[in-house]
């Protein structure tokens, strides 16, 4: 959070770290006070490899959204992805002690408590525990049950674990640049905030956020989130096959990939040539237009398999009747919910982050879904839509030193 009651989020991916400052106001609207995006250093598919790098592209993008935002960054909620997040539902349930009185939030705290209690290995810990829905006396499918009079609550959860080591990596590096973590939220949970909307997550939706190093993915059935993944392929991937198919520097890769890239090759002339730097005596050549997006949609129908894949892992694919919605920076890529929609034979659409105004030029764009999503989330936290997951251990003498420092900083002139 900064000053004045706005909130502030820190996406850090493998290609970019955002950070971005917000409020929200009346009409569900979410206005952008400032942002800071720098590229990202010291991490890879999601994941720190580098305190120290990692920490400065922290503290550089922080430093760029105070600018912006001519606030200063106390706390942030924190994006998290990586290969070794995890997920399982599990059901809490619990008395209710009194049947004369109805049912209360306290009642509803303890099934969730319970639901909690789940076996998993001990270098992993619980980053969520998502009510689903829950049932009262055998009444299934209430999405509220305070209020309600009833002997018995059952409530079903989603709960996604992280590695231990991976999520105290990202927090000392947040924590370093100055700023304390708020809680820390799947990437692809704060990414659904802002671009599906209920009618989609009530028939059932997909939700890929195809990141630099790894793809994100969301199940939801009945308004509620049923699986969670990260899969270790994304964006870097594409880049990476250009620089072998075509003999060229991972730069010229990139830059050819943002200007000349389709998933569908068909979709352009047999006669299109690019002229790109390449390896070599002569330092450039040219290719054809078409060999760019062959590679291209070749690396795309692998990822969409492997999202596919994961999907059938969970449901049956005949319920996703909403389809696919598509984020990250690689869904800029031209014609990329053409293929998703060949692939796996489901409606497609990319999704941009909506109902935001103020400094937007940046954040109306895929690749920053889940940096909107973040703030949007950090506002339902605060109005109590969301429980605070996420149990701190004990700090030890550094960490108070930090946390002293941070809060100091609140005294410091602008």
């Amino acid at each position: 959070m900064v000053r004045g009651g706005t909130f502030a989020s820190i996406d850090v991916g493998t290609t970019k770290v955002c950070t971005a400052v917000g409020e929200a106001t009346p009409g569900a609207e979410m206005r952008i006070l400032g942002v800071g995006v720098v590229p990202a250093s010291g991490l890879s598919r999601g994941m720190v490899d580098n305190i120290r790098d990692a920490t400065e592209a922290i503290r550089a993008s922080v430093e760029k959204a105070e600018r912006s935002s001519g606030t200063r960054i106390l706390s942030a909620h924190v994006g998290i992805s990586g290969a070794h997040i995890g997920c399982q539902n599990n059901r809490g349930i619990v008395a209710i002690p009194d049947r004369e009185h109805p049912i209360s939030g306290e009642d509803a705290t303890r099934a969730l408590d319970a639901a909690r209690i789940v076996s998993i290995p001990t270098n992993r810990e619980v980053l969520h525990v998502i009510p689903r829905y829950y049932v009262v006396d055998g009444q299934d499918s209430v999405s509220d049950p305070v209020g309600m009079y009833g002997q018995r609550l059952d409530v079903e959860t989603h709960i996604i674990t992280g590695l231990v080591t991976a999520v105290q990596n990202l927090v000392k590096c947040v924590e370093d640049a100055g700023v304390q973590v708020d809680s820390l939220v799947v990437e692809a949970l704060a990414a659904a905030e802002t671009v599906l909307d209920a009618e989609e997550k009530r028939q059932g939706v997909v939700l890929a956020d195809i990141g630099g190093g790894t793809t994100d993915v969301a199940v939801f059935m009945e308004g509620s989130v049923f699986h969670t993944a990260v899969l270790p392929v994304g964006g870097g991937h594409f880049t990476r096959d250009l620089v072998v198919g075509l003999r060229c520097p991972y730069q010229a890769a990139e830059e050819a990939k943002a200007r000349y890239g389709h998933t569908i090759p068909s979709s352009v002339g047999p006669e299109e040539e690019v002229e790109l730097e390449a390896f070599g005596s002569e330092g450039r050549k040219s290719v054809p237009r078409r060999r760019v997006c062959e590679i291209l949609q070749a690396r795309g129908e692998e990822i969409m398999e492997m999202v596919l894949s994961e999907v059938k892992r969970a449901v049956h694919d005949d319920i996703i009747s909403a389809g696919f919605v598509l984020t990250g920076g690689s869904a800029n890529l031209e014609g990329i919910e053409l293929l998703a929609e060949e692939v796996t034979g489901l409606p497609a659409r990319v999704g941009i982050p909506r109902h935001i105004h103020g400094l937007t030029d940046t954040l109306g764009d895929p690749a920053y879904a889940g940096s909107v999503g973040l703030l949007r989330w950090a506002v339902r936290e605060a109005e109590g839509g969301l429980l605070r997951q996420r149990q701190r251990a004990p700090l030890v003498l550094g960490q108070w030193w930090r946390r002293f420092s941070h809060w100091a900083r609140v005294w410091l002139p602008q």
